[in-house]
């Protein structure tokens, strides 16, 4: 996809600490987001996508924590197209489009497999942006609607 994410017309930035309660306040948080852009929560790429939000949120809980008490998580919506991205401050960053083939539970890339296969799978993309003093990192995450 294409979509200059600066293009989108509705956007919610969310600060939470980093802790196992930001999965459920971020899903929350994408719902009404969503509902109120007049995105219907039935639209079939919403369940993926609140799926991908969690387990991203679920990775910055489980792995980030120590480095950054808080992460942000960025929503953005227009017509044709929903982007999302969960920002921490820990400085590792995977490499998403290996975790499709490489998919070990055991190494914790069980939840970025399931990521990538779910946003490929609805024709997305995925990315990894690292912040400028190399100290933290947001993935973000564009499907189309």
């Amino acid at each position: 996809m294409s979509t200059r994410l600066e293009a989108l017309p509705h956007r919610h930035v969310l600060t939470l600490p980093t802790q196992p309660s930001a999965v459920r306040l971020s899903r929350q948080t994408a719902e009404r987001a969503l509902t109120e852009w007049g995105i219907s929560l039935r639209h079939p790429a919403i369940d993926p996508a609140l799926l991908i939000l969690g387990e991203l949120v679920t990775n910055s809980v489980r792995h980030a924590a120590l480095l950054s008490p808080e992460m942000t998580v960025i929503y953005a919506a227009g017509t044709d197209c929903l982007a999302f991205a969960v920002h921490d401050r820990h400085p590792y960053q995977p490499l998403l489009y290996t975790s499709v083939t490489g998919a070990d539970v055991s190494t914790g890339t069980g939840g970025l497999a399931t990521v990538m296969e779910l946003t490929l799978g609805l024709g997305g993309s995925a990315v990894v942006r690292g912040d400028a003093d190399g100290q933290g990192k947001s993935i973000w995450i564009t499907l189309p609607l």
